[in-house]
């Protein structure tokens, strides 16, 4: 069976009550797109705290009218959704159908039993959140839906699975395991016939086999089918293959599938790490949440897969969804790109993070959560481990060990291909006397010392003894010890725990050179995830950097109206920070050396990083009304100094290269002109990079990722908008409001900026850009062309012009 998007035609509203409905007090419905982030229209305000970014909860109804044809009698129906947050309840002809407890789970609904063939039924779809996330998780059906329809006799909707248990490189052993199911009368005797196409769609195996199904027992058909000199699937050359399933009766088709799957092996062991077809590979990781920036907590497939694409290009080759499963879209672009996954179950287990999480669901779902999980990652050669938890409070003691092996070994019975792991944080699951953990006052040690104490103090207890016997059971019952801020421990497990592989499941920004070399030479730690590779929303504020003098500064929390996260590589509209760079140039993928300039504000006033915290700086050398003051230039670099030069004239030259934390400080005074780092090693030039200052006036350009777009709406076009010269630099300092308009057949699905504080909503046609930049989000509605035209003061009208096919 087969999925139809079904996400057109929608309506929503904040959910009504009965009473409200007879009085004619009801909100109104409004038309809406599916996925869709139910919050994103809500007014935020102080009131509801900094984990949410300031965002409220409520309570949320969908529906839809579903045209049932006469035939459907004797179908299968079903409605197939991603994700809808939380708690959601599907009612079908005002009867409950179906429902499910966690935000991130893909669920299916029967339709059959309350579905009238032959006439309009209507879906309606509650959900609703509150104080259950220590993130915006938005509200909401903000995954895709999809309308499944299929014969009595069918092959089980995700019931192709493919499995390479035995690759070499002359040969593959390739089984489909294929279930069919029968929902009919008396017994059927059908065939199962598989092809196994490759890139090229060229046959490269198949098999054909008799089944006999019993009505309500489902068969598994299993066919071990060879492939001669398989293409491999890797990071570095993601081959993709398909087995296309036809369940036949005769000469008659009566049902068909086609599933996307990789030919690989994945090994890991303490002394060859993590290996792919038997080649080692290092895992650079990005953690991301699930969010899409401007579009709230909407998962739309092309929002999804451009976040794949650019945190590639950023030189991440692997992913942690954090800390729920990914949605589907991410997967198939992981598949497509060659990035591997670390797939997530949950933030929670039986001890609950916020007061209405997952915690009072989770005995009851897990096991169901857990199938789903797989379920949707077993084709998907991208996801490599499975996570079962993050930070789980009660992993340190007994009942948490306990519950950790019911998960593991749950897991390895549903997909025993594939290798679990668990973001375990030493100093949260550990039970210490709260008085020895105890955080120094800023008015003691001041706010930066206090903060930086923070950090410290987690990879510290991490490091104990304590934390070690405490752990040890929950670590003994994964294939991968992911630790959570606990680098502390990668080198003394070597000895302790010599079997142990390790993964850095989440870690510092700031600290990934040093993460990196250990990763480089210890065998057995595999990789590392930086928190976070892609900014966020809620959490506000937890990378920011702050003025001393600020009340706020010592609070980890930021006031209202911070939004953002502001901790990622790359920010919420798909900019990469100077931290991107610098961490490109770690994994050595960059020689060219990289300039980033600390905002002028800030320079001769104490700043307070957190842990999360980057400096404040950005890749740019035009300041509006900074002329003649003193700034501080960092300059990231793997060669062994750099010299700095400002129009030609040397200003000196600093150690560099990976003794110095691959960083070179420089004091100047701003000047307008350029600003360049030629960088050495042994005397001999590796790379230069320049800075230009903006010339001339102030003009508004666009640019769109992509200008030919597929006519559905799981397709978008991203717009970037920018204050630049006429040679295309971006002009800092000069921040101002810009009006997008869309004409054809499409709607704009949202414009907004990077900027990590803010009271603007996403939702308007007006926004203010940040550092010169904003994005605009462009969604079809039909065929043919679409103009976006952009408007600011004091700038000419610009216009693109996109192609809807």
């Amino acid at each position: 069976m087969r999925r139809t998007p079904f996400t057109a035609g929608w309506q929503t509203r904040p959910k009504a009550s009965p009473f409200a409905e007879l009085t004619g007090g009801a909100p109104p419905w409004e038309p809406v797109t599916l996925p869709h982030d139910a919050t994103l229209g809500r007014e935020r305000g102080p009131e509801h705290g900094a984990a949410s970014g300031f965002t409220p909860g409520g309570t949320y109804e969908y529906r839809t009218t579903l045209a049932a044809p006469a035939e459907w009698r004797d179908r299968t129906v079903l409605l197939d959704l991603e994700g809808v947050y939380r708690s959601a309840q599907v009612y079908v002809n005002g009867a409950l159908a179906g429902q499910q407890a966690a935000g991130y789970t893909g669920f299916t609904v029967a339709l059959d039993d309350h579905l009238r063939p032959g006439e309009d039924n209507e879906i309606r779809v509650e959900c609703r959140s509150h104080a259950d996330s220590r993130w915006y998780a938005g509200a909401g059906i903000h995954r895709p839906v999809h309308l499944v329809v299929g014969p009595l006799l069918h092959i089980a909707l995700d019931g192709v699975r493919v499995t390479t248990p035995d690759v070499d490189r002359d040969l593959a052993l390739v089984e489909v395991a294929t279930t069919v199911e029968h929902e009919g009368r008396g017994l059927r005797t059908v065939t199962v016939v598989t092809e196994l196409r490759d890139a090229a769609g060229t046959v490269v195996g198949s098999d054909r086999v008799p089944v006999t199904v019993r009505p309500g027992e489902p068969a598994v058909v299993r066919q071990r089918i060879p492939v001669r000199e398989p293409a491999l699937w890797g990071p570095g050359s993601p081959t993709l293959h398909t087995a296309a399933v036809t369940l036949a009766d005769g000469d008659e088709v009566l049902d068909e599938d086609t599933v996307s799957f990789g030919i690989r092996t994945v090994t890991v062991d303490p002394h060859r790490g993590l290996r792919i077809n038997g080649e080692p590979v290092l895992l650079r990781g990005a953690c991301v949440h699930s969010d899409n920036g401007v579009l709230g907590a909407a998962a739309i497939d092309r929002a999804d897969e451009r976040r794949v694409e650019l945190l590639q290009a950023a030189g991440f080759n692997a992913l942690r969804s954090a800390h729920n499963p990914m949605s589907r879209a991410v997967l198939e672009a992981c598949d497509r790109l060659g990035v591997l996954v670390m797939d997530e179950l949950s933030d929670v287990w039986t001890e609950g993070k916020t007061d209405f999480d997952s915690a009072l669901t989770f005995p009851d779902w897990w096991e169901r959560d857990l199938a789903a999980l797989v379920r949707k990652d077993v084709n998907h050669p991208s996801v490599v481990m499975y996570s079962i938890g993050n930070e789980i409070p009660e992993v340190g003691r007994p009942s948490g060990a306990l519950w950790s092996r019911r998960l593991a070994e749950r897991v390895r019975q549903l997909d025993p291909t594939r290798l679990v792991t668990n973001g375990v944080n030493g100093t949260l699951s550990t039970p210490f006397d709260p008085a020895t953990m105890a955080l120094p006052s800023p008015d003691e040690v001041g706010i930066n010392t206090m903060l930086a104490t923070m950090g410290e103090m987690m990879t510290s207890i991490a490091a104990s003894e304590t934390v070690g016997n405490a752990t040890a059971e929950t670590f003994g019952v994964l294939d991968v010890a992911g630790m959570n801020y606990m680098d502390s421990r990668y080198a003394a497990d070597r000895e302790r725990y010599p079997n142990r592989v390790i993964v850095g499941s989440e870690t510092f920004p700031a600290q990934i050179d040093r993460l990196w070399r250990q990763v480089q030479d210890l065998p057995h730690v595999i990789g590392d995830f930086t928190w976070t590779g892609w900014d966020y929303l809620g959490e506000a504020g937890i990378g920011r950097v702050s003025d001393a003098e600020d009340p706020a500064a010592a609070q980890l929390a930021a006031p209202w109206p911070w939004l953002a996260a502001w901790c990622g590589d790359i920010d919420l509209t798909g900019q990469r920070r100077p931290a991107s760079y610098y961490r490109e140039i770690v994994f050595g993928l960059r020689r060219d050396p990289y300039l980033a300039v600390e905002r002028p504000e800030r320079h001769g006033r104490e700043q307070v990083l957190t842990p999360w915290s980057w400096t404040d700086t950005v890749g740019s050398w035009s300041w509006t009304g900074a002329e003649g003051r003193p700034v501080t230039v960092e300059v990231y670099s793997d060669a062994d100094e750099v010299e700095l030069l400002q129009d030609g004239r040397s200003l000196g030259t600093a150690p560099a290269g990976e003794e110095h934390r691959y960083r070179a400080t420089f004091e100047v005074t701003f000047t307008p002109g350029e600003l360049t780092a030629v960088a050495r090693t042994g005397g001999e030039e590796t790379g230069r990079s320049t800075l230009r200052s903006t010339t001339g006036p102030v003009q508004l350009t666009v640019v769109a990722d992509r200008t030919a777009i597929r006519a559905d709406d799981t397709d978008l076009a991203h717009v970037d908008l920018a204050l630049t010269d006429a040679a295309g630099t971006v002009v800092l300092g000069a921040d101002r409001q810009v009006t997008v308009a869309v004409d054809g057949p499409a709607v704009l699905q949202g414009l907004g900026s990077a900027a990590p504080a803010t009271e603007e909503s996403y939702l308007d046609e007006v926004h203010t850009t940040f550092d010169g930049h904003a994005l605009a989000v462009v969604r079809p509605t039909g065929a043919g062309p679409i103009t976006v035209t952009a408007t600011a003061p004091g700038c000419a009208p610009v216009t693109v012009r996109l192609e809807a096919r």
